[in-house]
């Protein structure tokens, strides 16, 4: 299975960086993970425009089933997405896109697009703070789908 995540903006912070790294790294024991970045929109444009733009940016890039992250989304426990991303791969799917919009968030077009709508709750998450603990959760799910003792 191929696992990748999508998302708007770069780390900045050097500690997010290497954050995000190493859980890719634990991943990839398991299934091949990526992480793609997309540029942020000019921030001269509308709000629309910008999610337009970035949701544009970030569907070029997304391949497979699609999961969307939005604090609209499901809430699921860290069980239920090993079970979702268990499902995929048993059920035939070859690839699952995480993806993160940017700050103004992402079209209804993209969001409709989604095999799942996804959610960590309702609270707002720094966007660094937020890709590695979607990282996190996946590597997380991973190991409870090997059986492992990670997760307690």
């Amino acid at each position: 299975m191929k696992i990748n995540v999508v998302a708007v903006g770069k780390l900045k912070e050097n500690y997010f960086v290497q954050a995000a790294e190493e859980y890719v790294k634990r991943c990839l024991r398991f299934a091949k993970v990526s992480v793609t970045e997309i540029a942020e929109a000019p921030p001269s444009k509308s709000a629309e425009e910008i999610k337009r733009i970035e949701s544009e940016a970030l569907l070029k890039h997304a391949k497979g089933d699609l999961v969307v992250m939005d604090s609209r989304g499901k809430l699921l426990t860290s069980e239920e997405i090993a079970a979702f991303v268990d499902a995929e791969a048993t059920g035939g799917a070859s690839e699952i896109t995480f993806v993160i919009g940017g700050s103004y968030g992402l079209t209804e077009e993209l969001t409709q697009r989604a095999k799942l709508v996804l959610s960590f709750g309702r609270v707002t998450f720094a966007h660094q703070l937020f890709r590695v603990a979607l990282l996190e959760q996946i590597y997380r799910a991973l190991t409870i789908n090997a059986g492992l003792p990670y997760h307690k």
